[in-house]
């Protein structure tokens, strides 16, 4: 009976998987592991891209809105025209006059209209303008406020100047500028005392 009872403690089941069987394991849980890290990675990246998406169709949309209104403002300049009389450059009209008046008189004939002196900002809008004057005319340009500093009628200082040879000269207290016919387009500006009589030259937005 012994040998049987010792024979009973010996029939516990033999483990015969192969030896390499939790090393399967255990390696097969770590790729299951990495597997995740890795999918939780490109999932935080999708997430990213798709925000960075949203973000531009967002920027997009903006710019159709913007670009939109810019056509339209576009439409509305090309549409804009000129008083009968008056001729155009660029945004702005222009009227000669062919009349004569003082340079303050001029200025006030001009802003009835709705307008003002002319302000020269650029050498084409200077040669624009010599070639279309008839007569000396009156310019938007003063030094009355003070001597030598010379002033557009929109309160900005002069910073580019087409002067005729030897101008401004003050001669008599010559405080308002005009163009003079038959000179160098690049240069024909002249000092006048404003109390005199010329033509003028008036500039609104077109």
């Amino acid at each position: 009976m012994e040998e049987i009872y010792a024979n009973d403690d010996n029939d516990t089941p033999e483990d015969k998987r192969p030896s390499t069987y939790k090393t399967d394991h255990l390696s097969a849980w770590e790729s299951s592991a990495e597997f995740s890290v890795i999918k939780a990675n490109l999932s935080e990246s999708l997430q990213a891209i798709d925000n960075q998406l949203s973000t531009l169709n967002t920027q997009r949309d903006l710019l159709k809105v913007v670009f939109a209104e810019m056509t339209k403002e576009l439409t509305k300049l090309q549409k804009r025209t000129c008083p009968p009389g008056w001729k155009t450059f660029h945004c702005s009209c222009y009227l000669f006059s062919t009349q004569e008046k003082s340079w303050e008189e001029s200025r006030q004939d001009c802003r009835a209209r709705g307008a003002d002196l002319v302000v020269i900002e650029s050498l084409e809008e200077q040669k624009f303008l010599s070639s279309n004057i008839k007569a000396h005319s009156w310019i938007g340009l003063s030094d009355r406020d003070n001597e030598g500093t010379w002033k557009w009628t929109d309160g900005t200082l002069l910073a580019k100047a087409y002067w005729w040879s030897g101008q401004p000269d003050n001669v008599r207290e010559e405080d308002c500028g005009q163009a003079r016919i038959n000179l160098n387009e690049e240069g024909n500006w002249n000092d006048l005392r404003c109390e005199l009589s010329c033509s003028w030259i008036c500039e609104k937005l077109a």
